[in-house]
């Protein structure tokens, strides 16, 4: 059995080329514990014969022996070289093989980091487009996905729904008076009130400038809105401290009802806006819905 160098291999042929060596050595430890054993017999054979007084031909015959024995040592060094040389060709080609190995492993350790990193900055980004900058409160158009969310599950379980659109008063005074830092650290205060007022089932977002809406999920009842909407409106007029200032800011509230006000979230959003207008020139500073007065209102 003979192992060809020249012949290209493959990492799954290099286990293979050392069972072929290993294999071959231990046929050469054959042959070589085989020749042991012929010339033990030899010289045994010939001290016999010198002891029986045949000392030509026992000398003959050793000679010819020896000979033999000599040829098969020398066979047995030749592949015991062959193997040695094999041995350790597939002990390099391992070494190499665990070397790549270590690098393909640290590639992989890389490439699976740069993938978290990926992942993160997607999701980050995902979160940005769907988040308003300034707030971190959903953004209308994650609103818009929520509020059609909502308009199934309450089609499923003959739940209500009510949108309540609000807007700050005079917050444009405040931006004028005090700056946009200002405005923008009371939006965040405000922000806060009502993520803090919502339950986990209900959504907030900030529609643009000074203006919120506010999705109340399965409100069982107008007299439970009008609680939610008095407590909305009572938690943002306690003072807001920004520095040195503390500020004082009130709010109007309009609120449309699905499915009375609207089967659609662009109509309740819609009717909610125009309910906001008559809470502003009313007492309580909420109002809902209605038809019969959205018209002058609205003109």
């Amino acid at each position: 059995m003979t192992l060809d160098r020249n012949q290209p291999t493959t990492p799954d042929d290099e286990p293979a080329a050392l069972a072929l060596a290993l294999e071959k050595s231990q046929e050469v430890k054959e042959k070589v514990e085989a020749c042991a054993d012929d010339l033990g017999e030899t010289n045994a054979d010939v001290k016999r014969k010198i002891d029986d007084g045949v000392t030509k031909l026992s000398a003959h015959e050793a000679l010819a022996n020896s000979e033999r024995v000599e040829s098969k040592v020398q066979e047995c060094a030749g592949d015991l070289r062959e193997v040695n040389e094999n041995l350790a060709q597939g002990i390099d080609d391992l070494k190499k093989i665990e070397s790549a190995l270590a690098g393909a492993r640290d590639a992989l350790a890389e490439t699976e980091a740069s993938l978290a990193v990926a992942r993160e900055e997607e999701e980050d980004a995902r979160r940005r487009a769907l988040h308003d900058a300034t707030t971190g409160l959903p953004n209308r158009e994650l609103f818009d996905y929520r509020l059609a969310d909502a308009i199934s599950l309450a089609d499923r379980h003959e739940w209500t729904l009510a949108v309540m659109f609000l807007d700050l008063d005079r917050f444009k005074s405040i931006n004028d008076t005090h700056g946009h830092p200002v405005g923008d650290s009371l939006l965040k205060e405000v922000a806060k009130r009502l993520l803090q007022h919502a339950r986990d089932e209900d959504a907030v977002c900030r529609n643009g400038g000074d203006e919120f809406l506010y999705l109340l999920m399965n409100p069982q009842g107008s007299e439970n809105i009008e609680r939610i909407a008095a407590g909305v409106l009572d938690n943002i007029a306690q003072p807001i401290d920004i520095g040195d200032l503390q500020l004082l800011v009130k709010s109007s509230i309009g609120i449309a009802v699905y499915p009375d006000h609207g089967a659609t979230g662009e109509e309740l959003i819609r009717k909610a806006d125009i309910a906001m207008y008559r809470a502003k020139a009313g007492m309580s500073g909420y109002a809902f819905f209605n038809a019969l007065e959205a018209e002058d209102v609205s003109g």
